[in-house]
């Protein structure tokens, strides 16, 4: 015979775990009506790209969690032109896209006022492949002023900062080791009009560099350049930060040169001689208790005592 306390156990248990699992269900349908529908990246997709349907779908993310600019349909995207690339499950928003109506392509990845301008470069001046679409740079220009009768020689200097790369020529390499390296032949630039201006002016008399920079980092650093003559004195060392940080500066650790200083000489004491003795090689003679003369015959000298 079933003890009747064991189905009464049973039967709390059973009504116990079926209010729980209602309990959970209808906490799971609030979250769910709570969430808003996104459209996001279902493949990457490149920047100047044209987005298509295949690339997009729909996923639920809380309202706090819900970046701005959104979309809750994918077929308010199909057609738009990617400006930077989106990666996977990355929601799309409407800063990453080129206005309505642009065609696919680096022009409708140029901002409004800007300019595209493509320079030549090589491997080490493309910072040996790290120039990406996307990253920033500073260019820096070596100009040979000879001609212009300077005998100052060539002279360096940072001519325009914080500019934005839009593309770039990057090849894949195989060198004789089997090592495949990637290199670079020409970056596309976003530039104003004088800015595009000045890039011509650097490019046609002298050398373009790029200098990779962090893109967090917008500030201007004002620099007055530098020739052989200066680049010969040296500068305070500098320590690398840490990412976020800024560089600090610290002391030459170069001893400072020593001045040659006279030290004083010691001052002399006047060499008190006896009476009687010429030079300070003799020895003085000790004095005696008894009565005595000194005699000089000639180059003879002696001393007679008297009792």
């Amino acid at each position: 015979m079933w003890d009747k306390r064991l189905f009464v156990v049973l039967g709390c248990a059973v009504v116990f775990g079926l209010v729980a699992a209602a309990l959970v269900s209808r906490y799971l349908s609030n979250v769910k009506a709570q969430n808003k529908n996104i459209v996001a990246a279902k493949v990457n997709i490149l920047s100047g790209s044209q987005i298509t349907a295949e690339q997009l779908t729909v996923i639920q993310l809380p309202p706090d969690a819900t970046p701005a600019g959104t979309f809750d349909s994918p077929e308010k995207l199909v057609g738009r032109v990617a400006i930077t690339a989106i990666s996977v499950k990355e929601p799309v928003t409407q800063i990453k896209l080129a206005p309505q109506g642009s065609e696919a392509g680096l022009a409708a990845m140029i901002a409004e006022g800007a300019r595209a301008m493509t320079v030549k470069v090589d491997d080490v001046v493309g910072v040996a492949g790290f120039v990406t679409p996307g990253a920033f740079v500073d260019i820096v220009a070596v100009v040979n002023p000879s001609d212009n009768g300077s005998t100052e020689g060539p002279t360096s200097k940072i001519v325009l900062q914080y500019i934005k790369v839009l593309a770039s020529d990057r090849n894949i390499e195989k060198r004789e080791s089997g090592e495949a390296v990637v290199t670079v032949k020409a970056v596309t630039l976003q530039v104003t009009p004088e800015q595009a201006e000045k890039l011509a002016l650097a490019a046609t008399e002298g050398k373009l560099q790029l200098v990779m920079r962090n893109s967090v980092d917008k500030d201007d650093v004002h620099t007055l350049g530098i020739n052989k003559r200066g680049l010969m004195t040296g500068e305070a060392a500098v320590i690398a930060a840490e990412p976020g940080l800024p560089m600090t500066k610290v002391a030459d650790p170069s001893p400072a040169p020593r001045r040659r200083t006279h030290s004083p000489s010691p001052p002399r004491v006047a060499e008190i001689k006896p009476y009687g003795y010429g030079s300070g090689s003799e020895k003085p003679k000790p004095a005696s208790s008894r009565n005595s003369i000194e005699i000089i015959e000639g180059s003879k000298r002696r001393t007679v005592e008297f009792p």
